[in-house]
C-alpha cells in the first residue's frame, strides 16, 4: 500500500479547479460577481474561441492595492467574511478558491488600481506559478485575463463542446446577472463582435429592469406580464410572470433571483409548477423573472461548489410565499389572454383576392345579427347558460341552430331592434356580442373596438372546471344516474390503475363499479358533465392517473382529475348553438376567473383591434 501523504500545493489547486471550474462559462461567472462585490457600475466581457482561448473580465470597480494582489491568489483568501460569519453573508457568496483554481490550469493575469492608489499593478499565474509585480497603467478597476483555460490539464479540453455552443453558455449567465443588477452596464464581446450591450436605460430602477427584460425576454413578455409583490414575515417576493397563454416547451426562459443571486433550485421550480398547475399542460412552461429578498441569516448561499443552489431555514415558508403570490397574481388577471394570440392570428392572414368563394362563407355562418329579422329562423328558446353551467351538455341530441324553426308568430323583431339591442351589447361587454357560429366551433362577437373569436369547446371546458373545482372543495358535487349504466371495456394495464381509486371517485360525483375481469361500470356521472361521453372521460381519467405518483391519494391529485373530467365533459366542437347560448357562453367567461385560457393553457378567444383588421384591408 502506497505512503499516506500530503498532495502537493499545485495538484491540491487543480482538484479544486475540477470542482470551480467547468468551463469557460465558470470562469466568467466567477469573475464577474467577483466585480459585482466591489460595486462596479460597469462590466465588460471579451472572448475569443468561445473563452477556450482567452476571456477578459474588466470591471469599474473599488480595485485591489498592491498588497492584496498577491494574497488574492491564495486558497480562502476573500474580503467577503468581515464578521468571519458563514451564516450572514451580504454578498454574492465565496468560496475563496476561484482565483488559485483558475491560475492553476490557465495562464492567469491580473491588472489592478485600487480607488484611493494612482498607478495599478499586474501580476501573472501560470499554471500556479506566480510571477512578479509589475506598475501598470490602468483607471480605477480590474482587469482578469485568462489564456489557454485548461492548458495545464489537457484532458479536461475533450470536455468542452464549440466555441459556439460555450459561447450561448455565457450569454445566458450573463443575462441572467444583469437582470439581477439592472444599475450595471454589462457588455459582451466575442471574437470582435458586440453580442450584446445592456446599457443602464434612466435614473430608476424599476425603468432600467423593464428596458433589461424587454432586451432579454422580448417585448411580448413587457406587454404580457404580470406583477409580482408579496411579503411574509421579512421575507420579499418581487418580479413578473407570464399570462399562461404566454408559454413556451422549455423551461429556459425562467429566472430565479435570492439576494441578488441567480439559482436554479428545485424549491423555485416546484412552487412554480404548482401556481400554474391550474393553467399549463405538464409540458409546458411560463417565462418568469423572480426576485426573493431573504434575511442572510435564513438562508445558505454556499451548499454548491457552483453557487446556484441555495438552502433555506424555512423552505415551506419560502415555497408558500412563491405559490400563495403567484396565484394571487394569476387569480386577478381575471378573462384574459396574451397580445401573442391576437399577433399570431394576424400573422396567419394571407390576402388574395378573390381567393375566397361566397358560398364558402355563407356555408360557415351560422347567425348574424346584421340579417333581417324576417329571414330568421327560431328554434324554440333553450334554457339559459347563465343559469346553470351544464346546459351545453345536457341535450346533446338537440338542434339549437337559430335556422331550425320557423319564426314564431309571437316573436315582433324589426331590424333595427335586433341591431341596436345588438350594438348594447357589443358596447357594455368586454366580450362583445355574438355575431355568428362559425363551423359549428367557433363564436364570433363583435366588441365596442373589434371582435372576439372564441373557442367554443375551451372556454366551456374553463367554466365547467371552475365549477367542479368549486363544488368539490365545498363538498357540493351532483351526480346524475345515467338512465342505462354506460360499460367501459379497458385494456388490463388501464384497469389496473384505476381500480383502486373507484371509492375515491364518488367524491367526484362519479360511482363507478367493477364488471367483470377488465370492465368497468359507470353507473352515475357529475351533473355538470355531458352524460353521453363515459368512455371517453373514463380513460381520460386514466390517463391522469398514470402521471401521478402511486404513493399520492386521488385527492392530491383533485385538480388534474377534474381538469381531465372537465374536457372531456365539455361542449365539443362541431355542437350547433343559438344566439342565447352564445352570449351566455360570453357573459359565463366575463364572471368567471381564469377563463382567459383552458386548463392546457391554450387561449379560449382571440381578441382582434379594428384598427389592425383595418390594416388587414389597407385602411391604415
Amino acid at each position: 500500500m502506497a505512503q499516506l501523504r500530503l498532495l502537493p500545493q499545485n495538484l491540491i489547486n487543480q482538484i479544486a479547479a475540477g470542482e470551480v471550474v467547468e468551463r469557460p462559462y465558470s470562469v466568467v461567472k466567477e469573475l464577474v460577481e467577483n466585480a459585482l462585490d466591489a460595486g462596479a457600475t460597469a462590466i465588460q466581457v471579451v472572448l475569443r474561441d468561445g473563452g477556450k482561448s482567452y476571456l477578459a473580465v474588466i470591471d469599474n470597480g473599488c480595485g485591489m492595492t498592491v498588497q492584496e494582489l498577491p494574497l488574492a491568489i491564495e486558497r480562502h483568501a476573500t474580503s467577503k467574511l468581515p464578521n468571519d460569519n458563514l451564516f450572514d453573508i451580504g454578498t454574492l457568496g465565496f468560496r475563496g478558491e476561484a482565483l488559485p483554481s483558475i491560475g492553476s490550469i490557465s495562464r492567469l493575469t491580473l491588472t489592478s488600481c485600487h480607488q484611493a492608489a494612482d498607478t495599478g499593478w499586474t501580476l501573472s499565474v501560470q499554471g500556479g506559478q506566480k510571477g512578479d509585480l509589475k506598475p501598470s497603467a490602468h483607471n480605477q478597476g480590474t482587469k482578469i485575463e485568462v489564456a489557454d483555460l485548461f492548458y495545464a490539464t489537457p484532458a479536461r479540453l475533450k470536455f468542452l463542446k464549440t466555441a459556439t455552443t460555450e459561447t450561448k453558455y455565457i450569454v445566458e449567465m450573463l443575462n441572467r446577472l444583469a437582470l439581477a443588477f439592472p444599475m450595471v452596464h454589462f457588455t459582451l464581446k466575442s471574437d470582435d463582435k458586440m453580442i450584446f450591450d445592456h446599457a443602464v436605460v434612466g435614473q430608476q430602477e424599476a425603468d432600467c429592469l423593464t428596458s433589461r427584460l424587454k432586451a432579454i425576454l422580448g417585448n411580448d413578455f413587457i406587454q404580457n406580464a404580470l406583477p409580482i409583490d408579496a411579503e411574509k414575515d421579512g421575507v420579499i417576493l418581487t418580479g413578473y410572470i407570464s399570462m399562461p397563454t404566454l408559454n413556451r416547451s422549455a423551461a429556459t426562459h425562467q429566472y430565479f433571483f435570492v439576494n441578488g443571486r441567480t439559482v436554479k433550485d428545485k424549491l423555485f421550480a416546484g412552487a412554480l409548477r404548482a401556481a400554474y398547475q391550474d393553467f399549463l399542460a405538464r409540458d409546458r412552461h411560463p417565462l418568469v423573472v423572480l426576485f426573493l429578498q431573504v434575511p442572510p441569516t435564513d438562508v445558505d448561499v454556499n451548499v454548491h461548489p457552483a453557487k446556484v443552489e441555495v438552502r433555506f431555514r424555512d423552505p415551506q415558508q419560502v415555497r408558500t410565499l412563491i405559490v400563495g403570490g403567484l396565484s394571487h397574481a394569476l387569480r386577478d388577471m381575471g378573462c384574459q389572454t396574451s397580445t401573442t394570440c391576437a399577433d399570431d392570428t394576424l400573422s396567419k392572414f394571407q390576402i388574395q383576392p378573390g381567393s375566397i368563394a361566397p358560398s364558402v362563407f355563407q356555408q360557415s355562418l351560422q347567425y348574424t345579427s346584421q340579417t333581417p329579422a324576417s329571414s330568421l329562423r327560431f328554434s324554440q328558446p333553450s334554457r339559459p347558460f347563465s343559469k346553470s353551467v351544464a346546459s351545453f351538455g345536457s341535450r346533446p341530441q338537440e338542434k339549437l341552430s337559430l335556422f331550425q324553426q320557423p319564426l314564431m308568430p309571437a316573436v315582433r323583431t324589426t331590424s333595427s331592434e335586433v341591431n341596436e339591442s345588438h350594438h348594447q351589447e357589443a358596447q357594455s361587454f368586454p366580450l362583445g356580442a355574438a355575431c355568428a357560429q362559425l363551423h359549428q366551433t367557433y363564436i364570433v362577437s363583435q366588441t365596442e373596438d373589434g371582435l372576439v373569436i372564441v373557442d367554443q369547446h375551451a372556454a366551456h371546458e374553463r367554466l365547467v372546471y371552475e365549477r367542479m373545482k368549486k363544488d368539490f372543495l365545498e363538498n357540493h358535487v351532483k351526480s346524475q344516474s345515467l338512465l342505462i349504466p354506460e360499460v367501459v371495456e379497458l385494456p388490463q394495464d388501464d384497469f389496473l390503475t384505476i381500480e383502486p381509486h373507484l371509492d375515491d371517485f364518488k367524491s367526484f360525483g362519479l360511482v363507478i363499479e367493477s364488471f367483470g375481469e377488465c370492465a368497468l361500470l359507470v353507473r352515475e356521472m357529475p351533473a355538470l358533465l355531458d352524460q353521453s361521453n363515459a368512455q371517453a372521460l373514463v380513460q381520460a381519467i386514466v390517463d391522469a392517473l398514470k402521471e401521478m405518483d402511486h404513493k399520492d391519494t386521488l385527492k392530491e391529485h383533485m385538480q388534474e382529475v377534474l381538469a381531465s373530467m372537465s374536457c372531456h365533459g365539455s361542449v365539443r366542437s362541431g355542437r350547433p348553438l343559438n344566439a342565447q347560448e352564445m352570449n351566455d357562453l360570453l357573459r359565463q367567461m366575463e364572471a368567471t376567473p381564469h377563463t382567459g385560457q383552458c386548463n392546457h393553457g391554450r387561449p379560449t378567444y382571440i381578441k382582434l383591434a379594428l384598427k389592425d383588421i383595418e390594416k388587414l384591408f389597407g385602411r391604415r
